[in-house]
């Protein structure tokens, strides 16, 4: 029996992020990145930048 793919499923099969961004590759230029540019890099905003590296202290 085959299964079928939904764009969705295959989508989310294929893309190994959240969200359309990579979580490894920000915890890598946060070490060296100023916010504003990592907020530039990935598309988001500066409010999210710091949203993001509260919940990463947390883990």
């Amino acid at each position: 029996m085959k299964m079928r793919n939904s764009e969705k499923g295959e989508l989310t099969h294929t893309r190994h992020d959240v969200f359309g961004m990579d979580f490894h590759d920000f915890m890598v230029k946060e070490q060296n990145d100023t916010s504003l540019e990592l907020a530039s890099e990935f598309g988001i905003s500066l409010r999210e930048v710091k949203n993001i590296k509260k919940h990463l202290n947390r883990s």
